[in-house]
């Protein structure tokens, strides 16, 4: 017993330490009031991601106070609030808490193709679950996909999804099974689709292709993100869809998780699914609790982030650089390329911009590697933008 209750109190000595670390990063509140880490003894801004973020205090304090319980038998009554919350969020029947927006989408195509041996999904070629997700719903789910590409506002064209549809009455095809939307979208550069255009495809699926069982989903990692940027309600945003995965470990600022929201058969289907996939928690109540803080407390705050990013967006394109749709910028992500006439190669620029300035960006996107993505976050606040700002252009020197 003695040891015991050293040990604890070691352990509590160390939850004490890092939480006045935290609140010295985060401010009072627990929201981040400086961009500055430190690394090697210096300030850096990370605009990697909005994956980056670290725990704030009231998160943790959250997280630490968590009632528990066996979450693969139900009895996680954290875990269990936080999806009642969300289905209720979304206006969905019931939701599913899994560790991660991969699995979580995984799950989805999996419960939605349940029935079906031949299915396919109609994916964006640009798509996150296409693109990044290690092509999962072809090597786990066994479904098939057709790729269609999406245009420069992220939506496919109604007649581009008829042209894909398969049904069963042809032997050489699949069947189409599901749509795949992905709001926002990531590489099309935080692009957000509007409620009416998530209502256009639904009405499709569900009017035209009625005898077909065809469903919708939502890749929704930054769904909230766009809910924010058009002053919708997640749940209008997401009427015309069957299914939404919701993640809490970007722009909320959660370490990890996502939500899957849906009808209970659906939610039934993926729960197996998750299962399957080595995706069942016991005592998830801890990670539920950081969820719950942070769609209680970070949601309106990410327009803080939009706002930041819309300024990025905007010093770059007036400093010559190019950015996709004419520099709009609809939430918190922002793609630029340099200037033809930069003396800066674009292998140079991530390096260097960390070397010489500590910010921290993410390159090599698009065909050759051309682009570079900036995110904004709770953890970058004016100073940073700042910092990204003078960084960039000041190594990107104009040729005369």
């Amino acid at each position: 017993m003695a040891m015991a209750s050293h040990g604890a109190a070691i352990l509590g000595r160390k939850i004490a330490g890092r939480t006045a670390s935290r609140q010295a990063h985060h401010g009072i509140n627990g929201i981040a009031c400086s961009a500055r880490s430190r690394s090697s003894g210096r300030d850096v801004v990370d605009l990697r991601s909005d994956t980056v973020t670290k725990p704030t205090p009231t998160m943790l304090e959250a997280a630490a106070a968590a009632a528990t319980g066996d979450d693969v038998m139900g009895e996680d009554p954290t875990a269990n609030a936080l999806e009642a919350h969300v289905a209720n969020l979304f206006g969905k029947e019931s939701a599913l808490f899994l560790p991660t927006a991969t699995m979580a989408n995984l799950c989805a195509i999996l419960a939605h193709c349940h029935h079906d041996r031949s299915a396919e999904t109609i994916v964006g070629s640009n798509s996150h679950i296409n693109l990044y997700e290690g092509g999962g719903y072809a090597n786990l789910a066994g479904v098939s996909s057709k790729q269609v590409e999406e245009g420069a506002d992220a939506m496919f064209s109604l007649e581009d999804l008829r042209d894909a549809f398969r049904s069963d009455d042809d032997d050489h095809y699949a069947k189409t099974a599901l749509i795949c939307l992905e709001n926002t979208h990531n590489i099309l550069g935080g692009v957000a689709l509007p409620p009416s255009y998530i209502d256009d495809v639904g009405k499709l699926a569900r009017e035209e292709w009625k005898d077909h069982g065809v469903k919708v989903h939502i890749d929704g990692a930054r769904v909230l993100n766009s809910a924010v940027s058009q002053s919708v309600s997640p749940s209008r945003l997401c009427a015309g869809a069957d299914s939404v995965s919701v993640c809490l470990s970007k722009g909320l600022g959660a370490p990890m998780g996502s939500v899957l929201v849906g009808e209970e058969e659906f939610i039934r289907l993926a729960r197996r699914a998750r299962k399957r996939l080595g995706g069942g928690m016991r005592q998830a109540g801890v990670m539920a609790a950081m969820g719950m803080h942070a769609l209680s407390n970070h949601v309106d705050r990410l327009a803080e982030d939009h706002a930041r990013a819309r300024r990025l967006g905007n010093e770059l394109r007036s400093a010559g650089f190019w950015l996709p749709r004419d520099g709009r910028v609809d939430t918190n992500v922002v793609f630029f390329a340099l200037p033809e006439d930069c003396d800066l190669k674009k292998e140079d620029l991530a390096p260097l911009l960390f070397e010489k300035h500590g910010v921290k960006i993410g390159g090599g996107y698009s065909s050759g590697g051309k682009l570079f993505r900036l995110v904004t976050h709770m953890d970058v606040d004016d100073w940073g933008i700042d910092a990204a700002i003078e960084g960039i252009t000041s190594l990107c020197k104009r040729l005369e």
